[in-house]
């Protein structure tokens, strides 16, 4: 979304719901998230369900009238979902074309064909990051998990060894690179540029993955050793097909909406000319919505035509890819309406005049929301929306750095520690046969050591700047 969309937004915005103390925005906040942590823990409620009543409460508790915290959620809930809503259907459209074609185990297979040994771990971090740029989470998972099983098995390697470090590679992406959900929705809140914001997160990216991926996963190899599971390898896409896409023109596809957007970062920072035709011709060719729509176009040809798909399968993959995104895009705009209570009640506003006296910098204010509802959630979207909301009006001096810093704090923050709330934790441990114990000890652990490294890197690139 335009920063002018979001200020036309803001224009529209109801008047703050409630004048109510800092003592009462306080226990408004605290009872708001408690009856969300509640309703999706306790009473396994869906979390668009969850949020939705949790927004409604937190406005009932600041003590506004109902009729303007009801205004104040969907007006959060309409320009989330008209901000994002479109980027999410795009990428699980190219996403799903990547998969269906065969795309995705053409990549897997040459990269793979070139390593062997103690290169193995590295190169399963290589598919993982190159392949979870488009997916989501856990449509990564479903599609890498064949992949670390059988390599496991057919090279004799630890299931650990190769899987944490595809997982460390699916879950950086997820958390602080966009066009995935949870930055994008961070960036919108926080009005951070998206091409900086991509630029610093591949940059916080690269050693994190390293570190929680091929390193972490020697000793995880360790404390954990179990054979992959037979009973958990599923037929891959391209069995069925009788010819996919090569592999230059699939990895072209799927970098291409990057390198639109990084190249509208570049020539913002080189040109610095609003008016140069250049500039804005790259401003709408490297906008995330052009990007992404010029990538799936493209991957109509270079993978779903290259694998033989005919227009009407090609229509059907497209019509498929939108069906699971349903529940995402609900949570999403939940998760946006949420935000927008949050900031219509003032408690943005609270938190900015309460950390004035706080010597705790905003970025690891940032990161320590986002860890805490994390934590009582274990929806890593749902604390980066909610952490953006609590922590947007900490950005209104912030540089375009570090504003795109706050961005990667919220993401690394909402990282931290999976456990038996978060579905991401099921999903490891069904696939890969592991009890609760060795989820702890290797999942988890893993996803805390991501968060831990990428918020002290994005500390320590606020210092230089």
């Amino acid at each position: 979304m335009t920063r002018l969309s979001v200020e036309m937004l803001a224009a529209d915005a109801p008047e703050p719901i409630t004048s109510a103390g800092h003592a009462q925005l306080g226990i408004a906040v605290l009872a708001g998230i408690a009856v969300i942590v509640l309703l999706i823990t306790k009473f396994k409620l869906h979390a668009f369900l969850a949020l939705t009543i949790g927004s409604l409460a937190l406005g009932a508790f600041a003590g506004a009238p109902l009729d303007k915290a009801i205004t104040s959620f969907t007006n959060g809930l309409g320009s989330t979902v008209a901000g994002v809503g479109v980027l999410i259907a795009l990428g699980a459209i190219l996403g799903k074309l990547l998969a269906d074609s065969g795309g995705a185990d053409q990549i897997v297979d040459t990269i793979l064909a070139k390593a062997s040994g103690r290169a193995m771990p590295w190169a399963m971090v290589l598919i993982a990051s190159v392949i979870g740029l488009p997916l989501f989470f856990e449509v990564g998972i479903v599609l890498l998990i064949p992949v670390v099983l059988m390599v496991a098995r057919r090279g004799n390697y630890s299931l650990m060894r190769i899987g944490i470090p595809a997982l460390a590679g699916l879950s950086v992406m997820h958390g602080l690179v966009p066009p995935h959900p949870g930055p994008l929705v961070a960036i919108d809140a926080v009005h951070a540029n998206l091409g900086v914001t991509l630029a610093l997160g591949v940059l916080v990216a690269i050693p994190t993955v390293i570190i929680a991926g091929p390193v972490f996963s020697r000793f995880a190899a360790r404390w954990v050793d179990v054979p992959p599971p037979e009973k958990m390898i599923p037929q891959r896409a391209s069995d069925d097909l009788e010819r996919r896409p090569g592999f230059g023109a699939t990895l072209a596809t799927v970098l291409l909406p990057v390198v639109l957007m990084l190249s509208k970062a570049v020539v913002d920072i080189v040109v610095d000319d609003p008016e140069a035709t250049v500039q804005r011709v790259f401003d709408v060719v490297g906008s995330p919505l052009i990007a992404l729509l010029a990538a799936v176009l493209v991957g109509m040809f270079t993978l779903g035509r290259a694998a033989g798909f005919t227009r009407d399968r090609l229509s059907t993959t497209v019509e498929k890819s939108l069906v699971p995104i349903a529940g995402i895009l609900l949570i999403v705009g939940a998760g946006g309406g949420f935000k927008q209570t949050l900031i219509d009640s003032g408690v943005g506003e609270m938190i900015l005049e309460i950390s004035k006296d706080w010597s705790i910098p905003a970025l690891l204010l940032a990161w320590l929301i986002a860890v805490a509802i994390r934590l009582a959630t274990g929806s890593a979207t749902v604390a980066t929306i909610s952490a953006a909301g609590l922590v947007a009006p900490l950005a209104a001096d912030m540089s375009t750095a570090h504003t795109a810093l706050l961005v990667l704090a919220i993401g690394a923050g909402s990282l931290f520690f999976s456990h038996v709330n978060d579905a991401g934790f099921w999903l490891v441990k069904e696939y890969f046969g592991l009890s609760v114990g060795q989820t702890i000890k290797t999942w988890s652990v893993m996803e805390t050591i991501i968060s831990v490294v990428a918020g002290g890197l994005v500390l320590l690139l606020s210092l230089i700047l």
